[in-house]
Formats: structure tokens, sequence, C-alpha cells
């Protein structure tokens, strides 16, 4: 069953979408921070390093000249302007004293000075960025040269980049909202059907179901709707189960009500006399009542067991025996033969009275349904780290339809009218152990007998 929604998100989707966007968000601004700053970093390094080589390659031209020159009057400066402008810069040299022997009027003049040619690149002044280095010659300063730079070359440079960031920014927290809207849907979207269909299932709609999609949905969304599903189904066998318990339950006490009120009825009237055989069987019919109000009473001890388990470690193949010994009276009196293999040293953690009540039940089982001459044999074994009880008869055996009911409360098959039994024993034993951690199984091709097997965690 499906239920029909609106598309828009619910109160879990908005929040998903809302915390999905904040990560996104987040790290969208962090990383475009991170590279705006790096990024003017490093072209502002690169541009200081730049600037630092011409100031360090004109200050070497300036001593070459003044070597060559033998002093700043007729030094030819012509390859220390070169360099400046070259690095885009105004050139200034002054000599020791810090007196200007060159400077930006002389370079744009073009004069000589020195006998040299000075040439201009028509720009100057020590603005932003001057850069100040020492004429050294023969390990002595003569002077130093100045290189003033104007606007720094990195910002068209830096303009690019950021302009390129921050639209790769937007695109990214776009796309980033999108998949947060697209997957915040996916996933509130199934809890939202999954939320409708429980509230139907609680308002008494049995047949309410995920979605199919749902279902088939791989990861934990598809386990839950997979998990609901099988939680329904059980559900439902329960309400079913209880509602054939009620029935069964009552059909069970009806009989020996019935009997009883009609005898009680018929001795108050004076119909008849009193005798040994009149209290006899009323006697029985009390008897039939209270063994089903006793088993029925096991049957919630046995569901509760979990809770009550007085668990120890013990030897399965003891207490295996003494449950065979204590039912070999029976099976002589059915004319049944009981065998035994049982395995020492297979040690297990449980309540010995309960565990001996299971077995029982399964061997009470054998001989209330097979027939005269059958054998029943009991195997006690371990494989890996389970200990099994295996019991298997050569009676009718079971049809396999009827393999999935067996353990059922008052579900005695086929043979139903004819049993003598209230189809609670093997529930109780199922009960008993799960409550023991362990499983039960039935096996039996309908022919040929039939064999239950008890399964229950090594005691390490």
């Amino acid at each position: 069953m499906t239920t029909d929604r609106p598309e828009h998100l619910g109160p879990l989707g908005r929040r998903l979408l809302v915390a999905f966007v904040v990560v996104s968000l987040a790290s969208v601004v962090v990383l475009t921070l991170a590279s705006l700053i790096g990024t003017s970093r490093g072209l502002s390094a690169g541009e200081d390093e730049r600037r630092q080589t011409a100031a360090l390659a004109a200050a070497d031209a300036a001593a070459v000249a003044y070597r060559n020159a033998a002093g700043w009057q007729s030094a030819d400066l012509t390859d220390a302007y070169a360099v400046a402008a070259n690095a885009g810069a105004g050139l200034v040299v002054s000599d020791a004293n810090d007196a200007v022997v060159a400077g930006p009027s002389r370079q744009r003049g073009g004069g000589q000075q020195g006998g040299g040619m000075m040439q201009g690149n028509g720009m100057m002044g020590t603005g932003r960025g001057g850069i100040v280095e020492p004429v050294v010659v023969n390990g002595q300063t003569v002077g130093t040269v100045r290189l003033g730079f104007g606007s720094p070359s990195t910002a068209t440079a830096q303009s690019i980049a950021w302009t390129w960031i921050i639209a790769a920014a937007l695109v990214s927290l776009a796309v980033a909202v999108a998949m947060a809207f697209y997957v915040s849907r996916r996933i509130s979207r199934p809890l939202a059907r999954l939320s409708d269909v429980a509230r139907s299932f609680a308002a008494g709609d049995r047949a309410a179901r995920a979605d199919a999609s749902d279902a088939k949905a791989p990861g934990e969304l598809g386990e839950i709707a997979r998990s609901f599903d099988a939680s329904a189904d059980d559900v439902v066998r329960s309400e079913q189960a209880r509602q054939r318990m009620a029935a069964d339950v009552a059909h069970e006490l009806r009989t020996p009500l019935a009997a009883l009120q009609a005898g009680l009825e018929e001795l108050r009237d004076g119909y008849v006399a009193p005798d040994r055989e009149r209290l006899q069987a009323l006697h029985a019919q009390s008897v039939r009542l209270g063994r089903v109000v006793d088993d029925l009473s096991q049957l919630s001890a046995a569901e509760s067991a979990a809770l009550t388990l007085r668990r120890a470690p013990l030897d399965l193949g003891a207490l295996v025996a003494d449950a065979a010994a204590a039912a070999h009276a029976s099976f002589d009196a059915a004319g049944l033969t009981l065998t035994t293999d049982l395995a020492s040293g297979i040690v297990i953690d449980g309540d010995a009275d309960r565990l001996h009540q299971a077995v029982g039940n399964v061997l009470a089982n054998a001989v209330r349904y097979c027939r005269p001459g059958d054998r029943v044999d009991v195997h006690v074994s371990a494989d890996g780290a389970v200990a099994l009880v295996v019991v298997a008869d050569t009676g009718p055996g079971i049809a396999p339809a009827a393999l999935p009911h067996v353990f059922e409360r008052l579900w005695r098959g086929s043979a139903d009218s004819d049993a003598s039994g209230s189809g609670i024993g093997l529930a109780v034993v199922r009960e008993l152990i799960v409550a023991h951690g362990g499983t039960v199984e039935a096996r039996s091709d309908g022919a040929s007998g039939a064999t239950f097997i008890l399964s229950l965690p090594r005691e390490a």
C-alpha cells in the first residue's frame, strides 16, 4: 500500500536541506577565502621577488658604470636605466653622501651624464613599492640605487583570478544546494511515506505496507522498509495466532465445561445418582480443564523465560540423558523404542530446568504422535560454536506444508481432532530455546518420520 503525499520536503527534509546547505556554504566560503588569500599572497610574493631582482640588477649595472668611469661624474648609467625600464620602474642613483647623481629628470631629458646617454621610461618616484639597493664597488658602498614602482602589476592578475574564483564558488554553491535538495528529498520522501504507512497500520489497516520502490532501495532506507514489512507481517501473523488461540482455547474449555455443567445439573436435579462412576467422569473433565489451563500457564511462563532464566554452565549431554530417562516409562507404555547417542563435554550456559522442560516436550510430542513399534533416536553433538540436540523418529511424519506451523500455539496438525494434547508443547519449546539464544527447526518429508533440531550456543 502507498499513500499520496505532496512532493515538497517535510520537516526532516527541510532540516537535512538546511544542514547540507550550511555545510556546503561553509566549505565554499572557506575554500574561496583560502583561494583568494593564497592567490593574492602568491602574486604579491612573485611581484616582490621580481622587483627585488630588478633592483639588484640595476645596482650591479650602476656598479659596473662607476667602476668603468672611476667615479660617478662620468659614469654611463644607460644599462642601469634599461634594467629599470624593463622592470617598469623609475631610477634614482645617489652617491655615498645621498646626493642624487642621476634621476628621472635626466632620464626623461635624454641628456648625457659622464659621457653616457640616459634613456628614460617616463616614470619616476619612489612611489609604491620603492626598493633601495646599495652600489658596492670593491667591497665599498659608493652609492645607492632606488627603483620606484607605480601600481603593482599584479593588480590585474589578482582581479582576474578573484573573478574566476568567485564565479567558481558561486557555481559550486549552486551545485551543492541542488545536490543537497536532491539528497534531502531522496532521504526524506521514503521516510515520510513509511511514516504514513506506519500510521495507517497503527490505525488498523493491516494491509498497509511500504512502497515497493522503497523496499527495493539499497542501503539503510531499503532495510528500514523491508524491516517494517517484516514486522507488519509478524504482527498480522501474531494477531491471527491469537485469534486462533482464543478460538481454540474456547473450544478446549467449552467441552469439559459443558460436560461438567451437564453432569452437575443432573446431580443437582436428582436425575442420576452421585455414584463412583459418575463422579469419576466429572473428575476427568475437571482434570482435562486443569490441563488446558496448566498448558497455557506454561506457555506464558515460557514467553517470559528470558527474564527469569537461572543460567549456569551445564553439560548438555547429561541434561538430555536425564530428560530421556524421565521419558522412558511413557515410551515403554506407548510401545516405542528410545535410543540415545549423547556426546559428553558439550558445555552450554543455560537454565537446566527450562532446557529439561524443552527436551521433555519434544520427547512427549514424539510419544503422542508416533505409532507403536516406531523408534525415536536422540543425539547430542557439536558443530563449531553450536550445540545440537536432534530428536528423530520413524513416525508418520509431518506434511511439508505444515512445517512452518509446527511451533505455533495450539497447532496440532492434520490429526487435530484426534490428538490428545493442547498444541502448546512445541510452542513452549520454541520460546525456551529462543530465550537461550538458540533456534528450533522441524524437518520431514511427510512420510518417513520427523526430525526436530534444537540449536544452542556453546559456552566459550
